[in-house]
């Protein structure tokens, strides 16, 4: 147990850093490119701090473990919206642009919908089982192709950067970059194998494993980035570090573990897409309602409080 505890310790550490080295590549990638940083957050630090949720459910769906699928996906995207966003936003209060709160977040909404509508074949089709199958994954992955053309288009919006953004030289750049994404992927890796063999340790069931060891382990790479990026007065890699993991995580993650192979879908996990789908309004309410385009400190404290809530629910339920 105590190595456990050293190796979840050791793994933490190279998140931050690797979550630390990825926002500076990321930035100064931005700037050389006279790409707007929105966008880095939502492809290329989305795609890298979302790998330990897709390394951890490529493994679940070759082994046919659908509570961690489904679990490490639906409780990761709880876990950013609620929790990553209410800490970061704790740290310094966010300004989102409009074109995010109308269009990204939104889609971000439409994920859960899409999932919630295929996994339930009983409800919608009178199927006597409720699965995501290969078809399903399909539908996944033209969703998320969709959501890479959008993120492509606004490419073309050469607005400016802010100019506290260091440059890099590019081999630097590059070098940031990449060991972002090791410490991000080994770390959390790290971070999820050592959870859960001591939550087993514990008797904890699989079910609540995936739900909050799982998913909070596989989303520290998402808090790192985010938290670090608010702290650096970088609201749209905060802001679009989630949305795109929430966006990559419904539509590519389960996408690809469907066609790897079908997942049975237990209705009991349709709570916490409601949760999900709650949260995701909850957001867009706090973002239009008070200081508009803006996630508050006093509204980031109601994200929070809400995840405090949820967690507490799950475990009680079980």
């Amino acid at each position: 147990m105590l190595i456990s505890i050293l190796l979840l310790i050791f793994g933490l550490l190279l998140v931050w850093k690797g979550a630390d080295f990825l926002v500076e590549g990321a930035s100064s990638l931005a700037k050389r490119l006279s790409i707007p940083e929105i966008v880095i957050g939502l492809t290329i630090v989305a795609f890298g701090t979302s790998a330990p949720e897709l390394a951890v459910n490529l493994f679940a769906s070759i082994q046919k473990n659908n509570e961690v699928a489904l679990g490490n996906v639906i409780g990761s995207n709880i876990f950013n919206l609620l929790l990553i966003l209410g800490i970061s936003g704790l740290i310094r209060p966010l300004k989102v642009q409009k074109n995010s709160i109308l269009k990204e977040v939104p889609f971000s909404f439409i994920a859960v919908v899409v999932l919630f509508f295929l996994a339930n074949d009983g409800v919608f089709f009178e199927s006597p089982a409720n699965n995501l199958s290969r078809l399903d994954g399909l539908i996944f992955l033209a969703f998320f192709g969709y959501f890479l053309y959008y993120a492509f288009k606004l490419t073309r919006n050469k607005s400016a950067i802010e100019d506290e953004v260091k440059v890099l030289s590019l081999s630097k750049t590059w070098i940031f970059i990449v060991m972002g994404f090791a410490g991000l992927f080994i770390g959390g890796k790290l971070v999820v194998d050592q959870a859960v063999i001591i939550a087993k340790a514990l008797h904890v069931s699989d079910k609540l494993i995936a739900l909050t060891i799982v998913a909070g382990g596989t989303s520290i790479p998402e808090l790192a980035t985010s938290a670090a990026a608010a702290y650096k007065k970088k609201a749209d890699i905060a802001i679009g570090n989630i949305v795109g993991s929430n966006i990559f995580n419904i539509f590519f993650i389960l996408g690809l573990s469907s066609v790897i192979s079908p997942i049975t879908y237990p209705t009991t996990f349709n709570f916490d897409v409601y949760v999900l789908m709650a949260g995701t309004v909850l957001l867009v309410a706090v973002l239009l309602i008070g200081e508009k385009h803006k996630l508050t400190r006093w509204e980031a404290s109601v994200l929070l409080i809400a995840y405090v809530v949820y967690t507490v629910f799950i475990i009680l339920r079980k």
